[in-house]
């Protein structure tokens, strides 16, 4: 099929909006309330509070595609399948349809020749088997047999069932759509997924939130039941061009062209790899400063640092040098600009961030080669000497190379492996863990972000947020922006955009302009209106592209008509401050470039 992965995202979108959808814009790919995770892995995270039962101002039918990325498997980036950046198509039904309903559309966008067009006859999929806590899923079953869908497999709750997505909450079997992959044209009698998963990829996967999970481990019927689903777009994309990777589709193909146009080599079995990875962090890198993250030691930070890092290491590998990212990333913003409005509105950040941080690296890089082949070296000295081989950099000396030269222990992993060589990883997350009580860079400590509950003492600090912010904004200026927050029931964290360390008279001033809220007992307003008609009235919000065309608008105000703040949010809030307690700063310091963090608490 010639199909472009533009064509598929449009038709998607156009797909649902006539089944009554709303449309909604992808949120950042930092999580604005998340504190399970860095990054937006999944397209229903930024919309778990409407999950949870908030109500959402575009109606109860929603769809988009949504910014993701997830970095456990990179060092797996340049096979044939796993990526750091992808868009998540979703679509959402929030008490409104639910199996019938769903599976019956997925059918039909995956089939109906209108549409997308895949013969019924390359198309399995699978349902929940049971266990102790729920039944099996026959519900689901019976509905794919009555569109003649027959290649049906029962799976456990390891392969068909999501959530809840912390210890209790939503959750609920799922029905996961494969697509036929191997070398014949249609699979043979008797192939399934349970039987021949290998020749068989998942596109697509439709999750049914029909319980809860309580307290004490039990899993109740939902009275409120949601859809959720999403269908990578790169993947759907290889798919249905029969390519061989995700590299081999339009969505890589003109990123890799100027890649090899650049690097003047071609793409081939002993380039493909690295051109791979390049192409992918680029993408990714993009991506991510482009919604506000810049390289750092820290968190979303540091794994932007990374990606850039491992894109030039592999530059590097070809037998280049200087720099070569700008017109790659170039390229990058080229394609997402239609797409992402932000993209096209920080251009050149984007170009500016990367170009300094290749500068940056490119400094140390031939440093930290030169010291690791000295370390490599010596293993041979000692052989000869000894006869004693040598095929593990202990922990040791891996946290001298990191401790003394700046050197990553994710380089020094991907170099021994290079070399044949294993790394004592242990040892070194041993030694470091002590060294994060200097350093505070390590991922056992990392920032997350976002509320931990929706506990009353959560809410009233993430209240507190809004009223800080007003603040900021009134004395500092309107370029300080919410960058983050991660919210528990004992403490609040808030990163926000200044470039200067506040003053202890700043710091007293914002205690007594939330306390002075609290005192007058501000109530909180709920307003839905039209974004534009939001933006006309100064409401602050951070990264407007992802809001939908209707927003929720929390204001504080007295009786008297004093207004505390205004703000666009989606998540709960305390509907009076009186009894909120006094909040107290703990502590203001920097977070990464062009960021600040506060640490506070609300006293009883």
């Amino acid at each position: 099929m010639q199909i472009s992965s533009q064509e598929i995202r449009q038709k998607y979108i156009d797909f649902f909006t006539s089944k009554k959808h709303a449309i909604i814009p992808s949120a950042s790919v930092v999580p604005e309330n998340d504190p399970t995770v860095l990054f937006n892995t999944a397209g229903m995270q930024p919309l778990v509070p409407y999950l949870l039962g908030e109500k959402h101002p575009l109606g109860t039918r929603l769809a988009d595609y949504q910014k993701c990325i997830r970095t456990n498997d990179i060092e797996d980036v340049g096979d044939n399948t796993h990526l750091t950046f992808f868009e998540m198509l979703g679509n959402w039904s929030l008490w409104d349809y639910f199996k019938k309903e769903s599976i019956a559309w997925s059918y039909e966008f995956l089939t109906s020749k209108e549409w997308l067009g895949i013969d019924a006859k390359k198309i399995a999929v699978t349902v929940f088997e049971w266990d102790e806590n729920a039944p099996r899923d026959d519900e689901s079953a019976e509905i794919w047999k009555s569109m003649w869908v027959h290649n049906i497999s029962y799976l456990g709750k390891k392969d068909n069932w999501w959530g809840p997505a912390g210890a209790t909450g939503p959750c609920g079997p799922d029905t996961e759509i494969f697509y036929w992959v191997w070398e014949s044209e249609f699979p043979p009698a008797g192939s399934t997924v349970w039987n021949d998963e290998k020749n068989w990829m998942e596109i697509w996967n439709n999750v049914f939130m029909e319980y809860v999970k309580d307290e004490h481990g039990n899993f109740n019927k939902a009275q409120m039941q949601n859809v959720d689903t999403g269908m990578g777009l790169e993947r759907i994309t290889r798919t249905l061009v029969w390519a061989p990777s995700v590299y081999e589709t339009d969505i890589f193909s003109d990123i890799i062209d100027v890649i090899c146009a650049t690097l003047g080599v071609s793409y081939n079995e002993n380039t493909k790899n690295a051109v791979r990875i390049i192409a992918d962090h680029s993408r990714t890198a993009t991506i991510m400063i482009s919604d506000g993250i810049t390289p750092s030691n820290m968190d979303q930070w540091y794994i932007l640092r990374r990606l850039l890092r491992r894109a030039i290491r592999q530059w590097y590998k070809l037998g280049f040098s200087g720099q070569f990212l700008t017109p790659v990333i170039a390229k990058v913003i080229e394609k997402f600009s239609w797409v992402y409005e932000n993209v096209a509105q920080k251009k050149d950040i984007i170009l500016e961030e990367i170009d300094r941080e290749e500068k940056q690296f490119l400094q140390t890089l031939e440093k930290w080669l030169k010291e690791f082949d000295k370390l490599v070296g010596g293993f041979q000295i000692a052989f000869e000497r000894t006869g004693q081989k040598i095929d593990t950099i202990s922990g040791e000396k891996a946290f001298k190379l990191y401790d003394t030269f700046g050197f990553p222990i994710e380089m020094t992993v991907e170099l021994a492996t290079e070399k044949w060589l294993k790394v004592d990883v242990e040892w070194f997350n041993e030694a470091f863990k002590k060294h994060q009580e200097l350093s505070r860079a390590g991922a056992a400590q990392k920032f997350a972000w976002g509320l931990a509950d929706h506990s009353d003492d959560t809410t009233a600090l993430h209240s507190a947020t809004h009223l800080m912010l007003a603040w900021l904004r009134k004395v500092l200026g309107n370029h300080v922006h919410q960058a983050g927050s991660n919210i528990t029931a004992e403490r609040l964290r808030f990163d926000f955009t200044h470039d200067e360390k506040l003053t202890p008279e700043q710091i007293k001033e914002i205690e007594n302009y939330v306390n002075d809220a609290i005192s007058k007992n501000a109530k909180m307003i709920l307003e839905e209106m039209d974004k534009n008609i939001a933006k006309d009235n100064w409401v602050e919000g951070s990264f407007w592209e992802k809001y939908p065309e209707i927003v929720k608008v929390y204001t504080f105000k007295t009786d008297a008509g004093e207004i505390f703040s205004r703000e666009l949010c989606g998540w709960p809030h305390i509907e009076e401050t009186g009894k909120m307690g006094t909040f107290k700063i703990q502590k203001e310091e920097a977070s990464s470039r062009g960021v600040r963090r506060i640490k506070a608490i609300l006293v009883k």
